[in-house]
């Protein structure tokens, strides 16, 4: 077997499940490729803030550690499956909501996450948009109680 047949089927079958696990998600549209992509930089900011700025509330050191990253990656795989459930709730209802409220709700989280990662790595946030997540905070505090 040669380097592109390899490749070939590398793909095919990448192209295969990551087919199947759209669909099972109620398909590849803005919002899960939205959501996918502020799961990525969240992430991939959290490791910035950890391992560059060694500033992560995560951590009792503030550094980078395998057991929060583990972690990190273990809620954003859960995300999922909460959209997994949304979507398969609205294909036995007959709607088209739950998933794209569960889809917004879990992007606006991600966007707070981002942005507290910025901060924490020292980048200018506008104040309107530090309001806005602390009111979001604090709605979202009185929701649970």
């Amino acid at each position: 077997m040669n380097v592109s047949e390899l490749h070939a089927g590398f793909t095919t079958f990448v192209g295969f499940f990551g087919g199947i696990i759209a669909t099972l998600m109620g398909g590849w549209d803005a919002g899960l490729i939205t959501l996918t992509i502020f799961m990525i930089v969240d992430y991939v900011t959290g490791l910035i803030v950890a391992g560059v700025f060694k500033n992560s509330q995560k951590t009792e050191t503030g550094a980078l550690e395998s057991k929060a990253g583990w972690k990190g990656l273990c809620r954003k795989g859960t995300t999922m499956l909460i959209v997994l459930v949304a979507c398969r709730l609205d294909i036995t209802m007959g709607l088209n909501l739950i998933r794209d409220a569960v889809v917004i709700g879990f992007i606006a989280n991600e966007t707070i996450s981002i942005i507290e990662n910025m901060g924490l790595m020292g980048v200018w946030i506008p104040p309107i948009l530090v309001k806005a997540i602390d009111i979001l905070k604090s709605k979202s505090e009185k929701d649970v109680e």
